[in-house]
């Protein structure tokens, strides 16, 4: 049995290696799982009698940046109308998100939107076939947004066992980065949860777990954009 490696923040790890430094994990599919469940508030005996301790929903959102050499988001995509009339920014870009799921490559995609992070296991999923990335990519960004996180008053401080880990293509669990919410998180609604990147010909995955105050994920993409 693999032993899976539990990162700290900060900590880097080399995905293709386990523990022992040993060349076993097939990056030619990896699955980066995030996961997260809903602090239930605490409430009295009239509360538990009438269903006042009902779990809030949660709307957490994944999602990658493909950076180039420069560290930035070179393909913005375009403006598509979806059906409703809306306009859709990002799409078909080196952004992977819930309104553009699919890279033009083929290489990257998010699987699907869970909104409220009910059961066990992985809520969201982004797939990427590192060893066919275009060479153009150095780095894969993943951030994590709670949608209308401002508005509902919802912040990653009421999440608890919130994880990003990924698994190579043969089901094999390689590391996991797992993040509780604590009062240091208090208001925060978006997080830079990890990083994987190109290292001497091969990929390295970070834990960054850097907090951000907005719930909108526009808003650090700026900085790779600029």
């Amino acid at each position: 049995m693999q032993e899976v490696i539990n990162l700290s923040k900060g900590q880097t790890i080399d995905l293709r290696k386990n523990s022992k430094g040993e060349s076993v994990y097939d990056l030619s599919q990896v699955t980066i799982g995030l996961g997260w469940d809903v602090r239930q508030k605490e409430s009295g005996f009239l509360g538990k009698l009438f269903g006042g301790n009902k779990e809030e929903e949660y709307d957490l959102d994944a999602i990658a940046f493909l950076l180039d050499a420069n560290g930035k988001v070179a393909n913005l995509g375009r403006t598509k109308q979806a059906t409703n009339g809306q306009n859709i920014g990002l799409f078909e870009g080196d952004v992977i998100f819930f309104n553009s799921q699919n890279h033009p490559s083929g290489h990257i995609w998010l699987t699907g939107d869970n909104r409220t992070g009910a059961g066990d296991g992985d809520d969201e999923q982004i797939i990427v076939k590192l060893d066919s990335l275009d060479q153009k990519y150095q780095k894969i960004l993943f951030v994590v947004s709670i949608y209308q996180g401002r508005k509902n008053n919802q912040h990653f401080s009421m999440v608890d066992n919130a994880f990003i880990r990924a698994v190579d293509a043969k089901g094999k669990e390689i590391t996991k980065y797992s993040l509780s919410g604590d009062a240091s998180l208090n208001g925060k609604c978006s997080m830079v949860f990890s990083e994987v990147y190109r290292h001497n010909g091969d990929w390295k995955f970070r834990a960054i777990g850097e907090p951000h105050d907005t719930d909108n994920f526009i808003d650090i993409l700026k900085k790779y954009t600029n």
